[in-house]
């Protein structure tokens, strides 16, 4: 197994698609409240749990841009790189999850986010697995990483050691951060 560099990982907040069902892939929207909120739990997470000296790495969307501001606060240095982006979702980007399920319920059917992989004209988890690995073996030392759901867990994948399509497996949400240490997966969270 590769040997990565410690990371703490942040979801973007709640966004207003988020709170719609709509799928944002590429586009984006805005933070609801309790996004910011998520956003502010997230840097107090960050700070509790020795993410202070960390680099701080973002997606170049506007919806993780706005929660590590938020997360890092004003003084810290943000870093972008594309390779954060959220999984591209071709045809299916800003539809409603449910309208989806109804007009392909063979691939809907199942609990999980298999479908992911079968946007039409999207980027694939195999392509999104690539970019992110770059990323990770780029890495010169510890990072937090603010992203999005899908590429977050494909990250964690890879720290972890795991296939790809363990993405599933590995977990998610938003308001957490999650921490990876030589291969070992903690979500943090805070009480209450």
């Amino acid at each position: 197994m590769t040997t990565f560099p410690d990371c703490l990982i942040l979801r973007h907040g709640e966004t207003e698609w988020n709170r719609a069902g709509r799928l944002q892939g590429a586009l984006d929207s805005p933070l609801t409240q309790r996004g910011r909120a998520h956003a502010a739990a997230q840097g107090r997470l960050v700070r509790e749990n020795g993410g202070l000296g960390f680099d701080w790495w973002v997606s170049p969307q506007g919806r993780a841009q706005a929660t590590a501001r938020i997360a890092a606060g004003a003084e810290t240095p943000l870093r972008t790189d594309a390779a954060l982006a959220e999984i591209a979702m071709g045809d299916w980007t800003g539809k409603l999850r449910a309208e989806l399920a109804a007009a392909h319920p063979a691939l809907f059917q199942a609990e999980g986010l298999a479908w992911y992989d079968h946007a039409p004209g999207g980027e694939g988890l195999m392509a999104l697995g690539a970019r992110t690995q770059a990323f990770l073996m780029a890495l010169q030392g510890p990072a937090v990483i603010v992203t999005h759901g899908i590429t977050s867990r494909v990250l964690r994948c890879h720290l972890q050691g795991l296939p790809v399509d363990a993405f599933e497996e590995v977990g998610g949400g938003q308001g957490v951060v999650y921490a990876l240490c030589g291969g070992v997966q903690t979500c943090l969270r805070e009480e209450g």
